[in-house]
């Protein structure tokens, strides 16, 4: 990051500019651009690519506040006119789930997935995800250079969410592959046009793999919701595909970019990694504060203003969409000590940090997500403890697509023995 780009002179309209611009300088280290904002701007208008004006909210207490405040709305068939223009016509087909509404129909929806996607099932998982963890070791090369992101990253998540829903083993990496064109599109015509596809191709998949559970149900979760479809007319179709994509793409998303995160900066301070590695409730502790210091998902999604709102003097007028930055809370002064230095011991870090939100919408998956991540760094660094990045820290580049869905390092070169 350039000096200017950290200035503690940079003004409000700087750092606001900074934000939106998605610059590679941004990208790399964005932090200290929230914490100029939270000083100068907690709640700030800005311009970012996709056009739209939307409030960024950077300090902790509004961001908490913000996340289970009714007046802003999750559900984007109100704000319909602003999310055509960032996402297109085609997405809505997708977006008609529990992330993307307000109770009572929220609540229903939740209350649906929550009933079939339990602590206890999660917990079930876990000799299949230690499992899917060990084969994809195996199948790593640990002699020489391997990028982790697409061996070992994103592969796990991915197995482990498609294998809780039911989806066939051989279909698997057609699918990641439209999610990550959804995840990473930007806002020209080349772009929407990409998008538009990978969108249609995702739910004529599920629309077909639906069928195909309703003929022939297993135990996954797709089929319990199928069945909560045909026998209790608990979801509508649109609803039934939609919350099918959003378990699919959420549930391996952004764990993926989570745990390139963790194990990009576990393998540049070495001293962190031995702390975590002292035993299990070390381990736990860990994953919590990589959360709180570089979580994937950098913003909240869109929500925007029923009425007139205001937070800290700031008026967010009726129908502005508003984002919350969770990177930017979980770094803020007031509740966390030392914001900007990974402590793996830090007391406080599952409590205050907002990686999985706060409110109504905390994420659901998040105790397979904590489950994944610790499976997935203490079965690496057991089997290899000598691994080390193939480049310089310096030289791991982050993700740079315009407006990015998460946060995360783009690659991850390491070698896992290099005796």
């Amino acid at each position: 990051m350039t000096q200017a780009f950290a200035s503690e002179e940079m003004s409000s309209e700087e750092a606001a500019a900074a934000a939106a611009s998605c610059s590679r300088e941004f990208r790399a280290n964005p932090h200290p651009v929230y914490a100029r904002l939270r000083e100068t701007a907690p709640v700030c208008p800005m311009s970012p690519p996709h056009g739209v004006e939307t409030y960024l909210i950077t300090r902790h207490d509004d961001a908490r506040a913000a996340l289970a405040d009714p007046r802003l709305s999750k559900d984007m068939y109100g704000a319909i006119d602003a999310y055509h223009r960032i996402f297109g016509d085609s997405s809505i087909a997708l977006d008609d789930n529990m992330l993307f509404s307000d109770p009572p129909k929220h609540t229903r929806l939740r209350r649906i997935v929550g009933n079939t996607f339990t602590p206890k099932r999660v917990q079930s998982l876990r000799p299949r995800v230690q499992q899917i963890t060990e084969d994809l070791l195996d199948a790593c090369p640990a002699s020489r250079p391997v990028n982790l992101l697409p061996e070992f990253c994103f592969p796990l998540p991915l197995h482990v969410i498609c294998e809780l829903l039911g989806v066939p083993q051989n279909e698997r990496k057609q699918a990641q592959e439209w999610s990550a064109t959804v995840a990473q599109t930007g806002f020209g015509p080349e772009a929407r046009a990409r998008l538009e596809v990978a969108e249609g191709n995702l739910r004529d998949y599920l629309v077909d793999l639906i069928a195909r559970k309703r003929r022939e149900p297993d135990d996954g979760l797709l089929s319990a919701l199928v069945e909560a479809h045909d026998q209790e007319g608990a979801l509508t179709d649109h609803e039934l595909v939609s919350t099918a994509w959003v378990l699919l793409f959420a549930g391996h998303k952004s764990t993926a970019y989570q745990l390139g995160n963790a194990l990009f900066h576990l393998l540049t301070q070495p001293e962190q990694k031995r702390l975590a590695l002292r035993d299990e409730q070390s381990m736990a502790a860990a994953v919590e504060e990589i959360f709180r210091f570089e979580t994937s998902v950098e913003n909240g999604t869109f929500r925007y203003a029923k009425e007139d709102v205001v937070i800290r003097d700031t008026l967010i007028p009726k129908g502005s969409l508003v984002q919350v930055s969770i990177a930017g809370a979980n770094r803020d002064p007031e509740v966390f000590e030392d914001p900007d230095r990974m402590d793996v011991e830090r007391p406080n870090a599952q409590a205050d940090h907002l990686a999985f939100g706060f409110g109504p919408h905390y994420c659901i998956g998040a105790p397979l997500a904590r489950l994944e991540m610790h499976l997935a760094l203490t079965t690496l660094f057991g089997r290899f403890p000598r691994v080390t990045l193939a480049s310089a820290p310096e030289d791991v580049p982050w993700l740079t697509v315009p407006f990015p869905a998460f946060r995360g390092v783009a690659e991850l070169p390491v070698v896992l023995d290099p005796s």
